[in-house]
């Protein structure tokens, strides 16, 4: 992944409204989620959460699909893992820490 490509994405993710949506893409797994039960979950209005995905969808995060009249919304995976490896790929690369103690690091709620 590319530097650009990378701050482009966390950038998407730095706005508190789209990193909500995200969350909420990513719980809800493989099959997506339609909009409207994304709006009615997140209780925000339609043209704020066309706004954001549209940013998500942007940077590819996030890709929609459409069945019959209703738009789903899908997690790209291999694209947030992408991003994942990007961030740690080098962890510890000049330093003294392994690799394992991310494993070891408190779960952030």
């Amino acid at each position: 992944m590319k530097l650009d490509d990378a701050a482009a994405r966390l950038e998407a993710l730095g706005n508190p409204t789209r990193l909500k949506i995200y969350r909420t893409l990513v719980r809800a797994g493989q099959e997506g989620m339609p909009v409207g039960r994304l709006q009615a979950r997140l209780d925000i209005a339609a043209s704020t959460l066309s706004h954001h995905l549209k940013a998500l969808v942007g940077v590819g995060l996030v890709t929609q699909t459409r069945e019959g009249t209703t738009l789903v919304c899908h997690t790209n995976y291999d694209m947030m893992r992408g991003l994942i490896d990007y961030m740690v790929e080098e962890c510890c690369a000049e330093g003294t820490c392994a690799p394992a103690a991310l494993s070891k690091m408190p779960k952030v709620a």
